[in-house]
């Protein structure tokens, strides 16, 4: 069976789960080959080998860490010379974008960005994707080269499905043109102990509704009550209610979670591009003419600051 590279998405070996996501979609089509770069392969090897990959090539250096992305093209590159897959996936975050556009560029193929799913075609990968602000879905396939597809998280269950995962080194040699910026400094994200925004499975946002940043905590606590993470629309995090790594929407981040729960938000097209694809949607809007209601699964037509502290209360004594 052809092999499928699959871009692994770690932090010093620990898999983030939109990796374990491609693994599962990759199957679909063919062999995984997964790509791992940095420290910590033997930490990430077992899981990688425990959802499906049936090698794992390996690559360590300290240009992946000292540069911006462009070693880590190197090394993906070096990966497709090595392999000669039928595809190369990797998750759609802002870095995992970037690396997919400069290696369809140095192999001279097509790309296909923010699919949603993913499925076997007589002439290749075949990509779905939800376009024009959710208001279209596409299916799409790659027509020159080797497809190179970035997926969204939360697109596909995990599946586990145990394979090889032999672990293999990766000659990479990083070029001197791959040097042109280095990363002088980092600073560690603050953490909250919530999952990250993208890839959490529950998202609660709050908007314009919430009337204030002293007002945020009500929508924190219901999140926490779900083991959820916590959104803002574009005018709450305008008026400086909360910070704008949280917001979601056009201008903002794409969440696609199983169950996304909007509260005091009116459902501007701004904000429904970035979380219309989520699989269940409820909304809490004292405004029943709101166009978030529009779209949702479940709507709420009450004032947030009755209707949410009751649910964060009824979702505690049921987990209690």
């Amino acid at each position: 069976m052809a092999e499928v590279l699959v871009y692994v998405d770690h932090v010093d070996g620990a898999v983030r789960k939109p990796t374990l996501e491609l693994l599962t979609l990759a199957r679909r089509i063919g062999e995984p080959v997964a790509v791992h770069l940095g420290a910590g392969v033997d930490t990430a090897a077992p899981v990688l080998a425990e959802h499906g990959a049936v090698k794992v090539l390996a690559a360590d250096a300290p240009e992946f860490a000292d540069y911006l992305v462009a070693p880590k093209v190197d090394a993906l590159q070096a990966a497709y010379d090595a392999v000669s897959p039928v595809a190369v996936l990797v998750p759609s975050s802002a870095e995992g974008k970037e690396i997919a556009a400069r290696l369809a560029v140095r192999i001279e193929s097509g790309i296909i960005t923010d699919a949603v799913d993913l499925e076997a075609g007589d002439e290749g990968p075949v990509a779905t994707q939800s376009v024009f602000a959710a208001a279209f879905t596409t299916k799409s396939r790659v027509t020159k080269g080797t497809p190179v597809i970035t997926v969204k998280p939360n697109s596909a269950a995990v599946e586990a499905a145990p394979a090889a995962g032999a672990v293999e080194q990766l000659a990479v040699t990083v070029s001197e043109a791959s040097k042109g910026t280095r990363v002088v400094g980092r600073t560690p994200r603050e953490s909250t102990g919530r999952p990250e925004l993208t890839e959490a499975a529950i998202v609660v946002s709050g908007g314009r509704g919430v009337n204030g940043a002293e007002n945020f905590p009500l929508i924190e606590d219901l999140a926490d009550s779900l083991g959820a993470a916590v959104g803002a629309s574009r005018a709450a995090v305008d008026a400086g209610w909360y910070p704008h790594t949280n917001q979601v929407g056009q201008t903002g981040k794409s969440v696609s979670p199983q169950l996304y729960i909007a509260a005091g938000i009116s459902g501007a097209i701004q904000h429904r591009a970035g979380m219309q694809t989520s699989k269940t949607i409820v909304a809490i809007n004292k405004d029943a003419e709101a166009p978030i209601f529009e779209l949702v699964d479940y709507g709420v037509v009450g004032d947030l600051f009755e209707v949410v502290p009751q649910l964060t209360d009824e979702v505690k004594s049921r987990k209690g």
